[in-house]
């Protein structure tokens, strides 16, 4: 692969990232979040109840992610009858534990936090934008909610961000788009907080056995961008009260 990216970016530039929020005054918790060519609508929300085995006295949180049918091309045929796929489900799961590790669920006492993440277009990066729209909305949620008596306490404690990182023809590169995703020898996306502490990395090799230090260098790349990616989004993040 040639050295010319999207943008024209270098190899440790994100994507231009736009931020719409609210989508409308009943959904104080709704974002539009737009990174390079991949669009993802994310509605926060807060719901009375937890699930049934939660008898802990802890609220709870999780998230949703769809692909829309017109996101892709093909279009994309979503299951029938209900049915989840296995990569939307992996997906869901990761969003659920990127919220998690970001509010305190004693805060939360018999509510169920959901963030509603649905892909409206597909460039790479899908599960990443998720995370940073959830970030955004459930932050715009807490302030209403606040506002309006629901909540007595500001339920987060950190701001989880995320980002996908590779390697595309032995070079290191931030934030990959559906051509590099797609000819990467590895792949990884990085979950952690703005100050570079991690919540989770995921990925493999597409191809041979990668040395440990190229493993270190694209997580070290990936808490760098989430750090840049942090000052880029402030005005988009609610300040956390304490």
């Amino acid at each position: 692969m040639g050295a010319e990216r999207s943008e024209g970016r270098g190899a440790e530039s994100p994507r231009t990232i736009e931020v719409t929020q609210p989508l409308t005054d009943t959904l104080p918790g709704s974002v539009l979040y737009r990174c390079g060519r991949t669009e993802i609508l994310c509605v926060a929300s807060l719901e009375d109840g937890v699930p049934s085995w939660r008898e802990d006295g802890l609220g709870w949180s999780t998230g949703e992610y769809s692909l829309a049918p017109y996101s892709t091309r093909p279009r994309h045929r979503p299951p029938t009858g209900g049915r989840v796929d296995g990569r939307s489900q992996e997906i869901r799961r990761l969003i659920g534990r990127a919220l998690r590790a970001s509010v305190d669920l004693s805060r939360l006492p018999g509510l169920t936090l959901h963030c509603d993440c649905q892909v409206l277009h597909a460039d790479g990066g899908t599960r990443t934008a998720s995370i940073n729209a959830a970030t955004i909305a459930l932050g715009s949620l807490v302030r209403a909610e606040q506002e309006r008596g629901r909540l007595a306490e500001d339920p987060r404690i950190a701001r989880i961000l995320a980002v996908s990182v590779g390697r595309v023809g032995g070079r290191p590169l931030v934030d990959l788009d559906y051509r590099e995703d797609s000819a990467a020898e590895i792949d990884l996306n990085i979950v952690a907080t703005p100050d570079g502490a991690l919540v989770e990395v995921q990925g493999a090799s597409e191809a041979d056995p990668i040395p440990r230090e190229a493993w270190h260098e694209l997580v070290d790349i990936g808490c760098r961008a989430i750090g840049a990616l942090g000052e880029t989004l402030a005005p988009h993040l609610q300040p956390i009260e304490d």
